[in-house]
């Protein structure tokens, strides 16, 4: 939403981004807003990487603009960002047919050591990141901009340059979408927190039987190499195969040396692996209903770990 000046409010505050960049004034726009630019990014793309590349786009073109001529500058910020992603969403589809193995979301650390850059993406856990990646480019950039940033349908019309009616139909399409396929339960942080601390004693303790405990039997496991290191081609489906899958990669001689601990990643407990203090790969889990694992995600490609750096 925005108050009568056009300057866009998040949960009753404004969002103040920080750093500087390019030596800009620190009042300027961008500043001022780069933290709620880098989420609306990284809530449409799914990649840090490519938010970043975004934002520093949106820089050279606000460097550009005779700013007398805008009267909104978060308006016009937002709208160059929506369209920036909006490209680059499209071209992401034809790269992705060629991605080796499962392509997954870049996870952000979101505790309290995390960068700034971080604060405002914790709504978007990574689930709901794959789920987006289901819509086609329009569809996520208007349910991004309508049920996460509350933008009206008129701003989000001028963002992606559609008519109004087409917004909406468009809302309501991607809202359809995303409800048939986003889990029906969601547990809460501390039941979150206390399967993490059981599933990393169990793997710490190569105990197989502690682990399946954990697994619902229909739990689904990917990972995310890249080809870069050694990951699972294809989804492992099954609570025997995801465990033993699970056990045998952490005990693999030449990994002797990553430790895993707990850590907030896109707002919910997960498990950040880290190698000499540097990340080296993120743990992402769903709880079934019964409180057991349903979905497991790990992201080790060493190109889409910038996120988990504090």
């Amino acid at each position: 939403m925005t108050d009568d000046t056009g300057e866009r409010r998040t949960g009753g505050t404004y969002e103040r981004p920080q750093g500087d960049l390019g030596g800009a004034r620190e009042d300027d726009a961008f500043l001022r807003d780069r933290r709620l630019l880098f989420s609306t990014a990284y809530h449409l793309l799914g990649s840090v990487a490519d938010a970043e590349d975004v934002l520093q786009d949106t820089w050279l073109r606000w460097a550009r603009v005779d700013r007398a001529d805008v009267r909104h500058p978060t308006a016009y910020l937002v709208r160059t960002v929506s369209r920036l992603c909006l490209n680059r969403l499209t071209s992401a589809r034809a790269t992705r047919e060629t991605y080796i193995g499962p392509w997954l979301p870049e996870p952000l650390l979101t505790g309290p050591d995390a960068a700034d850059r971080t604060d405002t993406a914790h709504s978007v856990s990574m689930a709901m990141l794959v789920v987006l990646e289901t819509l086609s480019p329009l569809e996520r950039a208007v349910f991004v901009l309508r049920e996460v940033f509350g933008y009206e349908y008129a701003e989000i019309a001028a963002a992606v340059e559609r008519a109004e009616p087409t917004v909406r139909q468009t809302a309501h399409r991607a809202r359809a979408h995303i409800q048939a396929r986003r889990s029906r339960y969601d547990a809460d942080d501390a039941t979150r927190a206390a399967v993490t601390e059981k599933f990393l004693a169990a793997c710490a303790g190569g105990d197989l039987n502690a682990v399946l405990a954990l697994l619902a039997p229909d739990v689904t496991a990917w990972s995310d190499g890249g080809g870069k290191v050694t990951a699972a081609t294809r989804p492992l489906r099954g609570a025997d195969r995801v465990a033993r899958w699970v056990l045998g990669v952490l005990g693999k001689p030449e990994l002797a040396a990553i430790t895993a601990a707990p850590a907030a990643v896109n707002g919910r407990s997960g498990v950040l692996f880290t190698l000499h203090g540097a990340p080296a790969g993120a743990l992402t889990f769903e709880l079934a209903a019964g409180g057991r694992i349903h979905e497991l995600r790990f992201q080790v490609n060493p190109d889409k770990l910038r996120g988990l750096s504090g």
